[in-house]
């Protein structure tokens, strides 16, 4: 798949809030996930790591009041979107988060995800 169509299918997913195909379709066995130096997750190195991560994120999120994904801006091998969530987390409450995540693409695969909020 060209960056195009992978941005494409990963906008169409996310509007389906389908982040598992996104995972099983267009990321790489080896991907990586990373985020800022001052979040508590340290980094996910695979495509079972990540999916770990995911799970456990989930598992803190007590309710999801709302979210959105902007479509894909395009740059190199690089997409990036802006994304948020509106949601209550166990034991913390609610909270408003918003990010910009870019994507790097090799190989017809997302070899890395990394998160800046």
């Amino acid at each position: 798949m060209t960056i195009q169509e992978i941005a494409k299918r990963f906008e169409e997913l996310t509007q389906q809030g389908r982040w598992d195909l996104i995972q099983d379709e267009l990321f790489a066995d080896n991907a990586r996930s990373i985020e800022p130096s001052h979040s508590n997750w340290p980094p996910a190195e695979g495509i079972a790591a990540i999916k770990e991560k995911g799970k456990k994120w989930n598992e803190m999120v007590e309710q999801l009041h709302g979210g959105f994904c902007t479509p894909p801006v395009i740059g190199g091998n690089f997409f990036s979107v802006g994304m948020g969530m509106d949601v209550t987390i166990k034991g913390q409450g609610r909270i408003n988060m918003d990010e910009i995540a870019v994507y790097e693409v090799k190989d017809g695969k997302i070899v890395l995800e990394q998160f800046f909020y």
